[in-house]
């Protein structure tokens, strides 16, 4: 499960960023990336359509948000952890 997740996630945040896949490291910042707060949201938005998930991110204050967006690697495992506890 954890390569799909890995691969779905990077490829919904290479399209925010207009890249390639191969472009988007796992330990690219968001900001790296060139992804800005709209582009952050509508990544939230398409994961948790990919992954048919809620993930708890306050768009308003994502640093008071439980969901890590430090870099690609720990939006990954965040997924990881959100697909795991979903599916019990």
């Amino acid at each position: 499960m954890s390569d799909s997740v890995r691969d779905k996630v990077i490829a919904i945040i290479a399209e925010q960023a207009v890249l390639e896949v191969s472009d988007v490291k796992m330990e690219s910042t968001l900001e790296e990336l060139g992804i800005d707060s709209l582009g952050l949201v509508e990544s939230i938005f398409a994961i948790e359509e990919a992954f048919d998930i809620q993930v708890p991110f306050n768009a308003n204050d994502p640093s008071e948000s439980d969901f890590d967006i430090s870099s690609v690697a720990a939006i990954v495992t965040a997924v990881e952890q959100l697909v795991a506890d979903q599916r019990g």
